[in-house]
């Protein structure tokens, strides 16, 4: 039995890189401005829907990497934007009136 093309392997609609590619695609047909304003609406509707799944994938995908940081490193405090909670202000350590 095939999975119909286009869908993720879970089910769960496209693929991220699936979906990114469509909405490119849209988003080029609604910047043409020469569609019916039906087909507009429509092409926006989906459109907002696919750029919600791919919202959705990134932040799915950010736990992913956090879960396996905090695994390889063993600590519970893993940031991904380069911040150490435990440390002060590099200011506190300099100053010694």
């Amino acid at each position: 039995m095939s999975k119909s093309k286009g869908k993720a392997q879970d089910g769960k609609g496209p693929t991220f890189e699936q979906a990114l590619a469509r909405l490119e695609k849209i988003v080029e047909k609604l910047d043409d401005g020469n569609l019916p304003l039906d087909d507009a609406i429509a092409l926006f509707k989906e459109g907002t829907a696919l750029a919600k799944n791919c919202r959705d994938k990134l932040a799915d995908a950010e736990v992913q990497v956090k879960e396996a940081l905090k695994t390889s490193a063993g600590d519970d405090d893993v940031d991904l934007d380069g911040e150490d909670d435990e440390l002060g202000d590099e200011d506190d350590i300099d100053e010694e009136e």
